[in-house]
C-alpha cells in the first residue's frame, strides 16, 4: 500500500473515505473532525448527542456525505480516554479503521495525523504511528490458498493530510520510517506463518542471506560439518533426529568499524517445527509448533530495519536452525553432551531443546567478542502460564541492558515484564552425571530456563526474551491478526537504535 503526504483540508481530498477522530467523553468536536462536522451540517454532533459515537478506543463510525463534500465518507475513529493516549493508541487505531474500510471495499483513503494537537503527540510520532498500525493492521497470509486474493489488502492508497506545508517533509520521512518497522515485522509475521514444510533451516538460511544481499549485510552460514568443528554439541545433539540439515547462521552490520566494541548480539532460537523429539509432544496443538522459530525470524527481519536506519553501532544477528524431530538418531533422554562452550549437559527431556540451540548460539556471540547480548526465544510454556500472551517475560544479568530493552518496548508498543533471577533457582539445573541438566521441573519452569541460558552467558551483559505467549495471536485487535504478531521486531530496532544514540 502506498501512504504519502499531502498538504490540504481533510474536507476537501478526493478520496473513498477520510478519517477523522473524537477523544472518549468529547461532546463538541473541534479541529478537523469539527470542520467536518460543520461541512456535513453537524452530523457528527447529532450522533454524538444521541450517544451513537461515544469516541471510546476502537469505536468506528462510517458517515457516509451524500456529495456534501468530495469524499464519499468521514470516518470517525475513537481515540478512547485521552490521558491514556499514545502512539500506541494510534497504532491500534489505525489497524482497526484500515481493516474497516478494507472490508467496505475502499481503495483510497486520507487521515489527519492523530494526536498531533490536543492529544500532545509529537508530528513525526503521529505520522510513524499512522505508517506502522496501518501496514500492520492489513496484514494477511494467504500465500498457500488456491485462488489467492491480489494481494490481500484493499485499501491501496493512504494519504497523510496535513495543513502546514512546512512540515510535510517531515511527515513523509516519519511515514518511510514507520514504513522500515512496519516491513521488517511483516518478514517475521511471514517466516512464522508459513508451514514447516516452507520454513525448513534451509528456508530460514536463504531468508537471511536475501536481506544480507539486499542491504549490504555479511552473512556467514555454517553447515553441520563447520559446527562439528566448533563442537557445537547442543545444536548438532537435537538437529540428529531430523532429516533436514541445521543451519547455523550469522548476520554482521557494521555501523562503527572504527569501534569493534560498540556492539550488540541478537540471537534466536530457529526451531523451525517442535515435535518434542523422543519426549513427544502431545498431538493437540503440534502444528502450532511451525512458529517455534519466531525468535531466529525476529532476530533476521530486525537487521532488516537496522541496515536501512545505518545507526552507529556494529550488530551481529544470529539464529541456530534445526528441526526437533524423533527419528532413528535422535537423541534420547538421559544422553550427555558438550556444548561449544565445554559445558556438558544431560538431556533429561527432549523437548527442553531451544536451551540447548541457544547455548551454543550464546558461546559463539561470545567467541566472536559481542559485549552485549540479547537472546529471543519460544522458550516456555511456563511463561504462558505466568503472563498469557500479554507480556513477554524477560530476565537478565544485567539490569542497564534490560532497562534499555524495556525502553524501546515501550516505543514499541511491544509489553515486557521482568522475572527474577536469584541464585536459588539454579539449583534445578542440577544434574548428577553433568555440569547441568536441560529442564529444571515444572517449578517456575521459565526462570530455570534463563538460569540455564545465564550459564552460557556468563559474565557479558545478557538479556533473554521469552516470547512464548506474545510471538503468536488467537485473536484480531488493533494492529495484530490472527497468527504470527512480528514481537519484538520492532523492539530489537529501537534498542539498537537508541544504544547507537547513547
Amino acid at each position: 500500500m502506498e501512504i504519502k503526504a499531502v498538504s490540504g483540508d481533510i474536507t476537501q481530498i478526493d478520496a473513498g473515505a477520510v478519517i477523522v477522530n473524537l477523544f472518549d467523553g468529547v461532546k463538541t468536536p473541534g479541529g478537523a473532525t469539527g470542520a467536518a462536522d460543520k461541512a456535513l451540517d453537524g452530523a457528527i454532533s447529532r450522533l454524538i448527542a444521541e450517544g451513537e459515537i461515544k469516541g471510546e478506543k476502537g469505536e468506528v463510525t462510517i458517515i457516509h456525505t451524500l456529495g456534501k463534500i468530495p469524499p464519499a465518507r468521514v470516518v470517525v475513529a475513537g481515540l478512547g480516554k485521552q490521558k491514556d493516549f499514545s502512539p500506541e493508541v494510534v497504532r491500534q487505531v489505525m489497524g482497526t479503521t484500515c481493516r474497516r474500510l478494507r472490508r467496505a471495499g475502499i481503495e483510497r483513503a486520507a487521515t489527519i495525523l492523530h494526536g498531533a494537537g490536543i492529544g500532545g503527540l509529537g508530528t513525526a510520532e503521529s505520522a510513524q504511528a499512522i505508517a506502522e498500525g496501518a501496514l500492520l493492521g492489513l496484514y494477511t497470509f494467504k500465500r498457500h490458498f488456491s485462488k489467492p486474493e491480489d494481494d490481500g489488502n484493499g485499501l491501496k492508497e493512504l494519504t497523510v493530510v496535513e495543513m502546514d506545508g512546512s512540515k510535510l517533509p517531515l511527515v513523509q520521512e516519519s511515514l518511510d520510517k514507520g514504513r522500515i518497522f512496519a516491513e521488517a515485522a511483516i518478514l517475521a509475521r511471514d517466516m512464522v506463518n508459513e508451514p514447516s514444510n516452507f520454513m525448513t533451516p534451509t528456508n530460514i538460511a536463504e531468508i537471511a542471506q536475501k536481506v544480507a544481499d539486499e542491504h549490504d549485510l555479511e552473512a556467514t552460514i555454517l553447515d553441520k560439518p563447520q559446527m562439528e568443528e566448533l563442537g557445537m554439541g547442543g545444536l548438532l545433539g537435537v538437529a540428529r533426529g531430523s532429516a533436514e540439515p541445521p543451519k547455523f547462521i550469522v548476520l554482521r552490520y557494521q555501523g562503527d568499524p572504527d569501534n569493534p566494541g560498540n556492539n550488540l548480539g541478537l540471537i534466536g532460537k530457529g526451531i523451525t517445527f517442535d515435535t518434542g523429539g523422543i519426549s513427544l509432544k502431545g498431538a493437540a496443538g503440534m502444528g502450532e509448533m511451525k512458529g517455534d522459530m519466531a525468535g531466529a525470524a525476529s532476530v533476521i527481519s530486525a537487521m532488516k530495519a537496522i541496515a536501512q536506519f545505518k545507526p552507529k553501532l556494529n550488530v551481529t544477528a544470529i539464529a541456530a536452525a534445526t528441526e526437533n524431530m524423533p527419528g532413528g538418531s535422535a537423541q534420547k533422554p538421559g544422553d550427555v553432551l558438550r556444548t561449544m562452550s565445554g559445558k556438558t549437559v544431560e538431556v533429561e527431556n527432549t523437548d527442553a531443546e531451544g536451551r540447548l540451540v541457544l547455548a551454543d548460539a550464546l558461546a559463539y556471540a561470545r567467541q566472536m567478542g559481542i559485549g552485549r547480548l540479547l537472546d529471543v526465544a519460544t522458550l516456555t510454556g511456563a511463561i504462558v502460564t505466568a503472563l498469557g500472551d500479554i507480556c513477554t517475560g524477560a530476565f537478565t544479568n544485567d539490569q542497564e541492558l534490560l532497562s534499555a530493552v524495556i525502553s524501546a518496548a515501550g516505543t514499541s508498543g511491544e509489553r515486557i515484564w521482568q522475572l527474577p533471577m536469584f541464585e536459588e533457582y539454579k539449583e534445578q539445573n542440577k544434574s548428577q552425571v553433568a555440569d547441568l541438566k536441560n529442564t529444571g521441573g515444572r517449578k517456575a519452569g521459565s526462570i530455570a530456563a534463563a538460569q540455564f541460558l545465564a550459564e552460557f552467558s556468563e559474565d557479558t551483559p545478557w538479556v533473554h526474551l521469552d516470547i512464548a505467549g506474545t510471538s503468536m495471536s488467537d485473536r484480531e485487535s488493533g494492529y495484530q491478526i490472527k497468527g504470527a504478531t512480528g514481537v519484538p521486531v520492532r523492539t530489537l530496532v529501537n534498542l539498537a537504535l537508541d544504544l547507537a544514540e547513547g
